[in-house]
């Protein structure tokens, strides 16, 4: 039997983390040893939460040192839950933080997905304020930026946050892991008010079908009625060929994304910004969501120094249907949400053909006509969200009908 056993990071670089090791005993009762640079503030305060948990996993005698960056008590939760867990694997309980009421708001099929900022599943520092840069989602990432070491640690710390941290009006993502092991991150994190499951390098229907089902299973012993909505991603010659039957694989699907690192990796070539050799791939995932009825969303742009670079790239997608792209960092969130955003001739059509759907409405015709064109309906439910989009970024006013001007 393994008596020792370590959670958390340390070092100079970390920060509202900390390192826990936990040493079970035979009798001595409990044992702690504790430096905080928040000593004076919450040094008790923390030392009865490790009681706490230490308690609800019946652990009566033990070590426990805790090295204390300034972690918040949903962390500190975490590392000891993740520590005592590497010890007893047997254990199922969870000690779970509550649920704050700012972690229990809901999402939409049709939301704005311009932009969603990949936050690494082990480091809570990167967390805390990711709301505050207002980006339309947040993906919590327990695949490439966690090593296969911590996956365990990520899982329950991403649990917590999903349970403790305002991400404001963000939409609450998480990257699960390549199939089959993502199906054990679903296990940890869909009954915690996750909106959108991410799954990395979907290749086929029957991916989509496991997830969905897998996920429902979860839903419903958890008595939960809110469902958890689907992205994919494209990231391989087979997946991209299969598109459209990823994307019509469940009705939860809402999105398709792609990235690029692992698609160029595996048809044998080097990523370029110019991005001729994924062109194809691109315009596979754009009309396999435009087919579905579903959101087609870019990858990330690597460079985050790059704003130009960046700017070019997105003006790029949006050319190519694009309604959003992924975000490596929070200095890129405006400048995508700039890019995507219409333009002054784009919102005038637009606002002319709402208009003139909304006055044929108004006279119960069955035709729609602008000057001498008639109108189709997709054309309109463009119109429509051109719009909306507009005023999501404060170049139209709320009330433009009225005579409202820009809140620019």
């Amino acid at each position: 039997m393994q008596y020792t056993a370590e959670a958390g990071q340390k070092g100079e670089d970390v920060r509202s983390d900390c390192r826990v090791r936990v040493t079970l005993r035979d009798e001595g009762g409990i044992e702690l040893q504790m430096v905080s640079k928040v000593e004076s503030m919450y040094g008790e305060r923390n030392r009865q939460l490790i009681r706490d948990v230490l308690a609800f996993f019946r652990i009566q005698h033990a070590t426990i040192d805790l090295e204390d960056t300034g972690a918040l008590p949903f962390v500190i939760m975490a590392r000891l839950e993740t520590a005592i867990k590497r010890l007893l694997p047997e254990l199922n309980q969870e000690y779970l933080p509550e649920m704050r009421a700012s972690c229990l708001g809901k999402t939409t099929r049709d939301r704005f997905r311009r932009s969603r900022l990949y936050l690494p599943g082990n480091s809570p520092k990167f967390m805390l304020n990711s709301g505050l840069h207002q980006p339309d989602g947040i993906i919590l990432d327990l695949e490439d930026s966690v090593a296969p070491s911590e996956k365990d640690a990520a899982r329950i710390l991403v649990r917590n946050a999903l349970r403790q941290v305002d991400f404001c009006d963000a939409e609450r993502m998480a990257r699960i892991n390549q199939l089959p092991a993502g199906l054990d991150d679903l296990e940890i994190i869909v009954p915690h008010n996750v909106h959108v499951v991410l799954i990395p390098k979907c290749e086929n229907a029957g991916q989509v079908h496991l997830v969905d089902q897998t996920i429902k299973a979860i839903l419903s012993r958890h008595q939960v009625s809110d469902p958890v909505y689907i992205m994919p991603i494209i990231e391989s010659a087979l997946g991209a060929i299969k598109a459209y039957e990823i994307a019509i694989a469940s009705n939860n699907v809402i999105a398709l994304t792609l990235g690029l690192e692992d698609y160029t990796a595996d048809i044998g070539v080097q990523r370029t910004q110019e991005g001729k050799e994924s062109f194809w791939a691109r315009s596979q995932v754009v009309n396999a969501a435009r087919a579905a009825g579903i959101q087609p969303i870019d990858t990330v742009f690597s460079d985050v120094t790059d704003t130009e670079g960046l700017k070019a790239s997105v003006l790029e997608a949006k050319a190519l249907g694009f309604e959003g792209k992924g975000c490596i960092h929070p200095r890129q969130i405006q400048p995508i949400h700039k890019a995507f955003a219409p333009t002054s001739e784009e919102i005038a059509k637009a606002k002319g053909i709402v208009l003139a759907f909304e006055a044929a409405i108004q006279k119960g015709l069955g035709v729609i006509a602008r000057g001498s064109k008639m109108i189709d309906p997709p054309v309109v439910k463009r119109a429509q969200k051109i719009v909306t989009l507009a005023v999501a970024n404060r170049l139209l006013h709320k009330n433009w009908r009225e005579g409202g001007v820009s809140d620019a």
